[in-house]
């Protein structure tokens, strides 16, 4: 295929990709964006839709001012960009055990459901985050769940939750943040209150009453800290690998794993064994989702010219590798603009930077201008899909490795888990 005519074909994808919105943005009228053209055809949306990966971001379904009724001063700056640059999208909190179940016998919808309107204002995907979460559980969980009922309470949860938006969510975090060396169990999975309420097994009960409340969601194991190739991070990446592996092995419904990939500016890179992890997990016929990715610059020193540089490199970088898989299928930010990061929301040692300025993780600035990191993300996705060509049929054909053969797991059981490099702890995803 000539560079010419590729070109004219994404041309086309984009112009296709970007005409989903326009006529709804026009409706709305919104005040066009300051700065350079990166709306319609230019967005990460319509680059990503060309491109074949599904492209977007975290949002906060309160500041959305899809009713014209939101008060706040950014509510049509923060509205009109994730309507024009994420072409799917998923609730930072308003999913979660927490926000969603005010009392054990009562279930607050509200944000949830104005996400899913605005996203089918807006012709956009969700996803759902989360099902099953050893954090963010509501006051009254301690007192109520116990070893004789946890486990109907997870199941009805799943089926009210996952019920109500059946057919509606491209993919659902089902379990959450499962694997957790530090704990030295031998299945490495986390001592959490649902692992010490019902056992192992909730993992796997979980995904079943999934995939009976929302056949048509792609069912999905999220998880942090897999990214480097630091010894910690290895191990852990191991011990997900063997679990994705046991719940296929049984049969349980799963296809995909998210990657959330909260990333530093400094330090460790990603590199080998992510590729191999995902991979690996293509072997087993899993999509993968890097499904929360910004990137921290707390122990970062330089002004906000060294700060974009550094994010805008990672991004680049990291996407260039990742996206260039052909089972990674959807990118998503952990929110859209530095006005609303969590990074510039919590105020501790592994969030404040040097000079006490705000981190700028995101595409977007403060004032929703694009930052350098938005055009990086851009031209990742532009180059990580190009074709490539096809190896000879006349090369030496490899022979397809056993996806349950066991394999080491450097670290993991019998060793001591190493400490984080940076020191920072996991994020609050």
């Amino acid at each position: 295929m000539s560079r010419l005519l590729w070109t004219r074909r994404r041309f086309s994808r984009m112009a296709a990709a970007a005409a989903l919105c326009p006529p709804l943005l026009a409706e709305r009228r919104f005040a066009p964006a300051s700065g350079p053209d990166v709306n319609g055809p230019n967005s990460l949306r319509a680059h990503g839709a060309a491109a074949g990966v599904l492209t977007g971001c975290a949002v906060v379904p309160e500041l959305l001012d899809f009713d014209q009724g939101n008060a706040s001063p950014d509510a049509e700056a923060y509205t009109r960009t994730v309507a024009e640059q994420a072409g799917i999208l998923v609730a930072e909190n308003a999913m979660k055990w927490s926000s969603l179940r005010p009392t054990a016998s009562t279930y607050n919808f509200t944000p949830a459901d104005k996400l899913f309107a605005f996203a089918a204002a807006y012709q956009q995907q969700v996803r759902g985050h989360n099902l099953c979460w050893h954090e963010q559980l509501p006051a009254w969980f301690s007192s109520v769940a116990t070893k004789d009922n946890a486990a109907s309470l997870l199941t009805q949860h799943i089926q009210t939750v996952a019920g109500r938006y059946a057919g509606r969510v491209h993919s659902w975090d089902v379990v959450n943040e499962a694997v957790y060396l530090q704990d030295s169990r031998p299945d490495g999975l986390r001592n959490s209150p649902w692992l010490q309420l019902i056992g192992p097994s909730y993992i796997e009960l979980a995904f079943t009453a999934a995939a009976k409340a929302d056949p048509h969601a792609k069912l999905t194991y999220n998880d942090y800290d897999i990214e480097l190739d630091t010894p910690e991070q290895t191990a852990k990446r191991g011990q997900v690998l063997l679990l994705v592996r046991r719940l296929v092995a049984r049969g349980i419904p799963i296809q995909a794993i998210g990657i959330q990939s909260h990333l530093q500016a400094t330090g460790p890179k990603p590199g080998s064994g992510l590729l191999s992890l995902i991979r690996e997990v293509a072997k087993l016929g899993l999509e993968v989702y890097i499904t929360e990715m910004d990137v921290n610059t707390h122990q970062l020193e330089g002004g906000s010219d060294v700060q974009d540089a550094a994010v805008a490199e990672v991004y680049k970088s990291y996407l260039g590798m990742v996206l260039a898989e052909p089972n990674v299928k959807a990118f998503l930010t952990w929110g859209i603009t530095d006005a609303h990061t969590w990074l510039n929301q919590i105020r501790q040692p592994w969030t404040i930077r040097p000079d006490g300025s705000r981190q700028r993780p995101l595409p977007f600035d403060d004032e929703y201008r694009p930052t350098p990191a938005f055009f990086a993300i851009r031209s990742a996705i532009d180059t990580a899909r190009r074709p490539v060509s096809q190896p000879s049929s006349n090369a030496p054909q490899q022979p397809v490795s056993d996806p349950y053969a066991p394999f080491a797991v450097p670290g993991s059981p019998g060793t001591a888990p190493q400490p984080r490099p940076d020191g920072t702890p996991k994020p609050d995803a």
